[in-house]
């Protein structure tokens, strides 16, 4: 199947200040990723999308192999990311054909693994989803111990079992997206305007591969984690 990769990194951030370039463990952060799609061997072409030059500079210097200009307006800090894929894709495939399939890395992600990446392609590959997103098992659980208020402040589980549920533990299995690989069949992602089709699988990795980079905490504690060779 001929494999795309996108990594849309944009400049702006609210929580940190250009974090896509930011030096973790003396690298950018987006050059994680580029790294990791390297080293999984899965793609025909990486691609990098962003609305700024640097980005884009650091990206070609350390293996991307095509970089698109992010138009302003799938920049910003409410534009949604399918829209953002859609066009890195578009672009891309008007330099190499089309596509089979397409892997989106998320730049804030450096934790995964490359196995990661290869395990969330074959499960599309072996199953017949539209797409697979990744995710670890929940902390909280709407079956249990996460609540939410009403209109009059009065509280109760976002999701009340058939039956009383003493232990987490015997709660229907939850788990908390973590923003690090999205794999789309091409119909699927252009057919489609919501990232839950119908059809969509997950692929589980453990949470201390999971970290989302949006603070300046989760800079320092992922930095930690790489430090102490914590991510297993």
């Amino acid at each position: 199947m001929k494999a795309l990769c996108t990594i849309c990194a944009r400049a702006g951030s609210k929580g940190v200040a250009n974090k896509n370039l930011r030096l973790i463990n003396n690298k950018p952060l987006i050059v994680y990723s580029i790294e990791q799609a390297i080293a999984s061997k899965l793609f025909d072409q990486i691609v990098v999308s962003s609305d700024s030059k640097d980005i884009r500079e650091v990206a070609l210097a350390n293996g991307a192999t095509f970089c698109v200009d992010r138009p302003a307006e799938l920049a910003t800090d409410t534009a949604p990311k399918l829209p953002a894929i859609k066009h890195c894709v578009e672009n891309a495939e008007k330099k190499f054909g089309q596509f089979e399939v397409i892997v989106d890395l998320d730049a804030t992600a450096p934790l995964r693994e490359p196995s990661d990446i290869i395990g969330a392609l074959e499960l599309l590959k072996s199953t017949q989803a539209d797409n697979v997103i990744t995710g670890t098992p929940a902390h909280r659980s709407p079956y249990f111990n996460l609540v939410e208020a009403d209109a009059n402040g009065i509280v109760s589980l976002s999701k009340p079992p058939a039956t009383v549920v003493a232990r987490r533990q015997d709660s229907p299995q939850c788990f908390d997206m973590n923003a690090s690989i999205y794999v789309w069949r091409r119909q699927a992602l252009f057919t489609n305007e919501n990232l839950f089709t119908g059809n969509t699988r997950l692929f589980v990795m453990p949470r201390e591969r999971s970290l989302d980079i949006d603070s300046q905490a989760d800079f320092e504690m992922v930095e930690w984690m790489m430090t102490k060779g914590l991510k297993q």
